[in-house]
């Protein structure tokens, strides 16, 4: 192996991984869902997958998909956590991170 590709893979496993707290909403009647990730590179596409193919696990966000289209729904990071939080912590930062979103927004979380 040479020495760049062995960079690289060094580099990729030493990337931090984003971390925080997602919206998704729906621009024709302004309801949006709160969501968490210890990887924010990952859940619109999960979720976007899951609602195109009728196979969302949130059943509102998935009847408002159907009615309203893909074209009328956003994805938003609305907060990132910090990178020095501890492995240990992230998961209940996490989830307090998305129940202080929610209350905000007054808006469901994605995972009823």
């Amino acid at each position: 192996m040479n020495n760049e590709r062995k960079e690289a893979i060094r580099k990729y496993k030493e990337r931090k991984i984003p971390r925080g707290i997602f919206v998704i909403r729906s621009t024709a009647t302004g309801r949006c869902w709160v969501d968490s990730s210890p990887n924010l590179e990952s859940p619109r596409n999960m979720n976007w997958s899951a609602l195109r193919t009728g196979a969302h696990r949130n059943h509102d966000l998935q009847a408002e998909w159907t009615a309203h289209g893909e074209a009328s729904f956003e994805f938003e990071i609305v907060e990132m956590l910090d990178e020095d939080i501890v492995e240990m912590a992230i998961r209940d930062t996490l989830k307090e991170k998305r129940r202080e979103w929610a209350a905000k927004l007054a808006a469901p979380t994605v995972t009823p």
